[in-house]
């Protein structure tokens, strides 16, 4: 065999190792990028899970509370022809006494049920119009407007009587101050009033906040 033939031989063999390097690299580069993908896939599937689990034990928290507050309620209207509206949320405390009460709960599962609901389906929203982005816009500022001053009055009336007593040397139980408004018929709870709308200020400063940032994600798309 030839000086020449045998160079070419191994020049032959080189170029097709180096074909096969180059052609196993990007195997193993396409390999690795569909586990990558399917990985973030399952992740993105579990996390969603997660928060469905999340929302509907609290969804039924939220129902299993309001509606035991509507049975006591509504007995103690028929039999006193009297209602003050959250008294009985705030008077029961679970699981024991000097635990957490029922409209803290309520507070705080109102809001992590509607931060679930922002977290499974949150994007769709993107595919909304943009006029009706805006509608939904003014409709959460105001809602979020409402709710804070509604927060800061019942807070500054609760606050005020307490101290007003206090004053006086009247020791009175906290928990069970009420105002005869809008309805005199129908005072509200002012622990009940403040924490809810707490929540509600919550929820629809965080709606406006989503919305925003989903229209200027959508913009630099």
């Amino acid at each position: 065999m030839s000086t020449s033939q045998t160079y070419y031989d191994l020049c032959h063999i080189t170029v097709r190792d180096y074909s096969d390097l180059i052609f196993i690299s990007r195997t193993q580069i396409i390999i690795h990028t569909t586990m990558t993908q399917s990985n973030l896939k399952n992740d993105d599937s579990r996390t969603r899970n997660f928060f469905l689990v999340v929302f509907y034990a609290s969804a039924v928290g939220m129902i299993l509370i309001t509606s035991y507050g509507l049975y006591i309620s509504a007995g103690e209207y028929f039999k006193t022809g009297r209602i003050v509206i959250g008294e009985v949320l705030v008077n029961t405390d679970v699981p024991f006494s000097g635990f957490p009460k029922l409209v803290t709960y309520l507070m705080i599962l109102s809001v992590i049920t509607w931060y679930c609901v922002t977290k499974i389906g949150g994007e769709k929203v993107m595919n909304v119009p943009n006029s009706t982005k805006s509608i939904l816009q003014l409709i959460a500022i105001g809602i979020a407007v409402i709710a804070l001053y509604e927060f800061l009055y019942n807070f500054i009336i609760w606050s005020s009587l307490i101290t007003d007593n206090a004053l006086k040397g009247i020791i009175i139980n906290t928990d069970q101050i009420n105002v005869p408004y809008p309805n005199p018929e129908t005072p509200w709870n002012l622990v009940f009033a403040t924490k809810m709308n707490l929540a509600a200020f919550l929820i629809s400063a965080h709606a406006f906040y989503k919305i925003s940032k989903l229209g200027e994600k959508q913009i630099h798309i």
